[in-house]
Parts: C-alpha cells; sequence; structure tokens
C-alpha cells in the first residue's frame, strides 16, 4: 500500500518537476550573473522552494539590499503559502503526525497543492512524499545546471535565457487578467507603481526590495478595496 502510495505521488509529480527544471535554469542563470556561486544558488533552491520569492530574494542580494528587506518581501511574498497548507491540512489523513506535516509543509508549492487537492482519495505522507520528492529535485538540479551553463555560455545567450522568467510571469497573469477586470487592473496599478518608483526621480532612494512590498502592498490592498470578493456569488466578482 505505501509503496503504490508512493509510486501513485511520483506520477503525478513528474510534470511539475519538469516544469520547475526549466524555470530553475534561468535562476540559475540570474543567480551566477548576480555573484552566486554554483553551490550557493542550488542550496538557495533546495532549501526554498518558491521561485517567486527567490528571485525577489536575488534581487535584493544583488542590490545590497538589508536583512529587514529581505524578510518583510519574503514575508509578503510567501504568505499564501500559510493559507494554502491550512487548506492542505484538511485533506491530509488523520494517521499523518506533526512531524510529516511539517515535512510535507516544506514543499507545499503551489503546482504540488493544486495536484494534492485534486488527488481523488485522501492524502496520506507516503503519497506526499513522492509527489514532492521529483519537484524537489528538479527545481534544486534545473538550477545547478542553470548556474553551470552560466559560466559557460556567452553573455548575450545569458541575457537571452533569462528573460525567461519574465515570459513565465507573464504566461501566469495575462490569461487571468484577460478573464478578470480586478485582476487586469490590479496587474496595471502594480505596473504604474513599479514604473513611478524605478523612474520618478523622487523616489530614486527606496531600494529594490522596499520597492517589491511597496508595490505589492498597495496593489493587493487597492484591489481588496476596490474589488471585494462576493461570497452569494461563490467568490467570483
Amino acid at each position: 500500500m505505501i509503496k503504490q502510495e508512493i509510486k501513485c505521488g511520483l506520477k503525478d509529480g513528474v510534470p511539475i518537476a519538469l516544469g520547475y527544471f526549466s524555470v530553475s535554469f534561468s535562476f540559475g542563470i540570474m543567480a551566477v550573473s548576480g555573484g552566486l556561486s554554483i553551490f550557493q544558488a542550488a542550496l538557495t533552491s533546495l532549501t526554498n522552494m518558491t521561485s517567486a520569492g527567490q528571485f525577489a530574494g536575488l534581487q535584493i542580494i544583488t542590490a545590497g539590499g538589508m536583512l529587514l528587506e529581505m524578510a518583510v518581501t519574503q514575508l509578503i511574498i510567501n504568505l499564501r503559502y500559510a493559507l494554502m497548507s491550512l487548506s492542505l491540512s484538511q485533506k491530509l489523513s488523520g494517521e499523518v503526525t506533526m512531524r510529516q506535516r511539517m515535512v510535507i509543509a516544506f514543499a507545499n508549492t503551489d503546482e504540488i497543492f493544486a495536484v494534492a487537492m485534486s488527488h481523488h482519495k485522501e492524502l496520506t505522507f507516503s503519497y506526499m512524499a513522492g509527489l514532492q520528492a521529483l519537484p524537489i529535485l528538479g527545481w534544486t538540479a534545473g538550477t545547478a545546471c542553470g548556474a553551470a551553463a552560466g559560466n559557460m555560455l556567452p553573455a548575450a545567450v545569458n541575457s537571452a535565457l533569462s528573460v525567461a522568467l519574465y515570459g513565465m510571469f507573464m504566461a501566469v497573469v495575462i490569461p487571468a487578467a484577460k478573464k478578470s477586470r480586478p485582476v487586469l487592473m490590479t496587474v496595471i496599478l502594480a505596473v504604474f507603481l513599479s514604473s513611478m518608483l524605478r523612474y520618478v526621480r523622487f523616489f530614486s532612494g527606496i531600494s529594490a526590495g522596499m520597492s517589491i512590498i511597496i508595490c505589492t502592498v498597495l496593489a493587493s490592498a487597492a484591489g481588496a478595496v476596490c474589488f471585494p470578493v462576493s461570497e452569494e456569488d461563490g467568490g467570483n466578482t
């Protein structure tokens, strides 16, 4: 039974691992370009498992930001994982111990959460271990390969590959923005705030880390106030 659960989890985790490898490859290239070694880049991915958080953190590191900026930025960006973990815990088997729940929480990423919640049966520790194993490996291996390639590939190729991250973000945001006016308006506001903090001379003293915090908080707060979720229509605005 345990072997079957692990096997099922591994099978469900293959597509996630492949996607993680390609995205983390870009992170590895950007990491070595920012001054990190291959080992440091791979260790960062192995111990964090958060794409948006890692890219934002890397930006703060390369900009020489403060530890407080790093802490607040990671708190805001990764706060969603706390809510996802609360939801996931309701589907876990009663046999899953507290220690096992803590292990599962380490790699409870957006994609793993989505697959786990759509699983047709109660979630066991064996299934979750199998589901998370390959994505962790793919994320870490992709970073290491990207970091190694970044030291060998020409600068022009590195620059082109590093754009892949922004393409991924656009692929995630644009479809949602086309279907939802609140999402579109929130994205536009975030872009406007980011551009203003970047190009208006009055805000030139604001660091990259603080800019991320300001844009995230203000855009999300404005979206929540202007486009509140209606309970009557099942969460659709």
